[in-house]
């Protein structure tokens, strides 16, 4: 049994439909979800919060912004329109996201910014502080221009 859970690709059953269903995908999923509930237990504690491996918290944001956000299955009442960047400068990683009235955002990650990518927002700043800026944590984030346009994408 041991070796059937080692392997990331064994299958798996998961109520996210975006997700491959396997194990890589549980585990991926469970790990973010106890970084962000071991925050809010050191916030509740009043210690200082984790800092996240730069790679982690990318994936971090990688995961709620790409995977979670379009399959919330909300998005036919939404009325936002705009653009929106995530920079996380350590990781050289960019998420752009467009909002668009009645449709599902479309999120496109990678190194550099579109040339014809204009923001509404951005957040920026180290993985990590973007990390828990997305997932709605205190965080050194640098956020700017119209803060309207990070509702839709306010995590679960």
């Amino acid at each position: 049994m041991l070796e059937l859970l080692a392997n990331p690709g064994t299958p798996a059953w998961l109520p996210f439909g975006r997700y491959a269903p396997t194990t890589e995908s549980w585990t991926r999923r469970q790990a973010h979800e106890a970084a962000i509930h071991r925050l809010d237990a050191e916030y509740a504690l009043g210690v200082a919060p984790a800092t996240f491996a730069p790679e982690f918290a990318a994936d971090g944001i990688d995961e709620l912004i790409a995977w979670l956000l379009p399959g919330r299955g909300e998005w036919a009442d939404r009325t936002t329109e705009g653009s929106v960047l995530l920079h996380a400068a350590d990781v050289g990683q960019v998420w752009t996201i467009k909002l668009t009235p009645g449709a599902e955002p479309i999120v496109e990650s990678g190194a550099h910014v579109p040339a014809t990518f204009e923001a509404g927002a951005t957040i920026a700043g180290t993985a990590d502080a973007v990390y828990k800026a997305v997932w709605g944590r205190p965080n050194h984030a640098t956020v700017t221009g119209d803060t309207a346009l990070l509702e839709p994408l306010a995590a679960p």
